[in-house]
């Protein structure tokens, strides 16, 4: 696939969509950083009810974290999957941030893009998703978290190979866009996923760029 047919489909996805209000926010990176974790194998809905969940019991400070009751935090993410896990998780990075970065991300997020993501995936419960996704939306890193609309909406078009996982992913996505383009890639791969091109039973005939999809055959038939 070229480039000039991915600027096409990134160009009819951004006069389909609107950039949600968020987006363009300043991030908390401790914030995002639990949203993620929060977020791991878990739809968006019991997300947001989750975080929701947690902020009204703590604030979302390293410091506070580091100290609370893992099953305090257990009970506020019951609602999403693996919360025992991630209550684990998040007690435990917090502490990691707190006594060896100061209770800030900041220093990690200061660092060159490769240096930043490779300390990054260091820190539990941490992986490639999570941890491009503080790089993205907190410090404007060159990099597109490839999460599972991501990965279905590229493969479909042929952005990136069928049996590529997730790092082939990124890098097939980064090489055919201008890093500008990366986070606008994410969110409208993430919006055409969620609307159209949904993992079981695509909306192919109503799909805004199937003009443009080799894959619209195989779900039309």
């Amino acid at each position: 696939m070229n480039e000039n047919h991915a600027e096409k489909i990134l160009q009819l996805l951004k006069k389909t969509f609107t950039m949600p209000k968020w987006v363009t926010s300043n991030r908390d990176p401790f914030e995002t950083l639990i949203v993620t974790i929060i977020s791991q194998n878990t739809a968006d809905r019991n997300t947001a009810k989750a975080f929701e969940n947690i902020s009204k019991q703590f604030r979302i400070k390293p410091e506070v974290l580091a100290n609370a009751e893992t099953n305090q935090i257990e009970e506020c993410l019951r609602v999403a999957g693996l919360y025992r896990n991630k209550a684990k998780t998040i007690r435990q990075i917090s502490k990691i941030i707190l006594e060896k970065f100061h209770g800030t991300l900041n220093p990690i997020l200061s660092l060159p893009f490769e240096e930043a993501r490779k300390t990054l995936l260091k820190l539990p419960g941490v992986g490639p998703k999570t941890a491009d996704v503080i790089l993205l939306f907190c410090s404007e890193k060159p990099t597109i978290p490839v999460d599972t609309h991501v990965n279905r909406v590229a493969k479909r078009f042929g952005l990136a190979p069928q049996n590529g996982d997730y790092e082939m992913v990124r890098q097939s996505l980064q090489s055919l866009y201008n890093p500008k383009d990366y986070l606008s890639v994410h969110i409208l791969f993430i919006l055409l996923g969620r609307k159209y091109c949904k993992a079981r039973n695509p909306l192919c005939k109503h799909c805004p760029v199937n003009a443009l999809c080799p894959s619209k055959q195989l779900y039309t038939k």
